[in-house]
């Protein structure tokens, strides 16, 4: 098989996949009890909700490094 044919062919199989997914998706939302969905959307919504990581202020050194290289260029 040609390298354009496997590609083609690669691409068919995954947009198949993909019409079998939403199948799927479809079908399990549609079997989701209220409780269940609920759940779900408060555990999406709590996720959120989660104040970010505090930001570390320590460097890597690179704009350090890059001032001492510039002085010793002088």
């Amino acid at each position: 098989m040609s390298q354009p044919d496997y590609q083609h062919e690669w691409m068919r199989q995954w947009r198949r996949a993909a019409v079998a997914l939403a199948e799927v998706r479809l079908r399990e939302l549609a079997q989701m009890s209220d409780a269940a969905a609920l759940a779900a959307a408060e555990r999406v919504l709590a996720s959120s909700a989660m104040p970010a990581p505090p930001r570390s202020n320590a460097s890597s050194g690179l704009a350090e490094q890059q001032r001492v290289f510039q002085r010793s260029r002088r």
